[in-house]
């Protein structure tokens, strides 16, 4: 009888302990599943427009990590409307998002934006394009755009012993604004080489065929067209081509985009200065990262870049970006 009731207690007990460990487990998971550092985050990201192929590049390098990591990334697009993109801000805010990576159509106007990120303790990463009020954000992750112009009026120097320059830019949006400076630094003080033109062309192709129609009705003569990036350099390709002037202007572009490579191999375009907006992408994702982590981060990062021409082109793949 004893016998049997310390088989029956042996075995209760042990029942006992094993419901006791399997309830453990559950409670522990439950635990490790609902605690903060386990949820997924969620970032924003934002761009001028994603109406440039550049951008949904970028975002695309953005995305790539940020999905590796098993968290999700909300994408917005203002289609160069900066009071829009200011709106899609203030939303992300209020859906909690960890990080934003933020590309201002209007470099000073999205300030009330950042302001509103650093009251709620978001951080700001900065892609491609600087804010001017660069206190509101962690890092600038961008390419070396005042390099993009230098190496456009070098290359132009050494084919062109004098050029009168049609140059179309976008005020607004500072890595243009940038990029043009580095091409008229170059120039500078070589009466050889004349801005005779400078126009507002959108930083879009459509936009920038506009602005070129009415510049070649204007009846100017020029040498060289300056576009402060490759949809910019197309506008003003096709707009020359309507008036069959391709052949005699030299065209240069910034972006190093399928299209401005096509363009190159077809003798529409005489150059474009590389980005790697894949490559900026997720080093703008990793830096968010290892802020977010915790970690110290750089406030500056510079991507380089290369210019394309006839001569190099074979070096890249023209129908996809580097």
């Amino acid at each position: 009888m004893t016998s049997e009731f310390n088989r029956k207690l042996l075995l209760f007990i042990l029942l006992i302990s094993v419901i006791s460990i399997i309830l453990l487990g559950y409670i522990t998971l439950f635990y490790e599943v609902k605690k903060p550092g386990n949820s997924p985050r969620k970032f924003g990201a934002t761009y001028m427009t994603m109406n440039n192929p550049y951008f949904p590049i970028l975002n695309g390098g953005i995305n790539e990590v940020v999905e590796a990591n098993g968290d999700y990334l909300i994408t917005r697009d203002p289609a160069q409307d900066q009071e829009k993109q200011n709106s899609q801000i203030y939303d992300m805010i209020k859906e909690g998002v960890d990080a934003i990576f933020i590309n201002p159509v209007d470099w000073k106007n999205v300030k009330p934006a950042l302001i509103a990120c650093k009251e709620a303790n978001i951080p700001v990463f900065n892609v491609d394009t600087m804010v001017y009020d660069m206190e509101y954000v962690v890092s600038i992750i961008a390419s070396d755009n005042y390099n993009a112009g230098v190496q456009c009026a070098i290359d132009m120097m050494s084919k062109l012993d004098s050029a009168d320059i049609v140059i179309l830019d976008q005020p607004i949006i500072n890595s243009i604004t940038q990029r043009i400076q580095g091409f008229k630094d170059t120039i500078k003080g070589n009466d050889n080489y004349r801005v005779i033109i400078q126009r507002a062309a959108g930083g879009e192709l459509e936009i920038a065929m506009e602005v070129m129609n009415s510049i070649i009705e204007s009846g100017v003569s020029f040498d060289v067209v300056m576009g402060g990036n490759d949809p910019t350099a197309l506008g003003a390709v096709a707009a020359l081509e309507s008036h069959h002037m391709t052949g005699d202007i030299l065209i240069y572009g910034v972006d190093g985009s399928p299209d401005g490579k096509m363009m190159i191999k077809e003798g529409y375009l005489e150059g474009t200065s590389a980005q790697y907006p894949r490559e900026m992408g997720k080093i703008a994702a990793e830096v968010a990262y290892a802020y977010l982590n915790g970690e110290k981060v750089e406030r500056n990062i510079v991507v380089p870049v290369k210019l394309i021409t006839r001569d190099n082109l074979h070096e890249f793949t023209i129908d996809g970006w580097q």
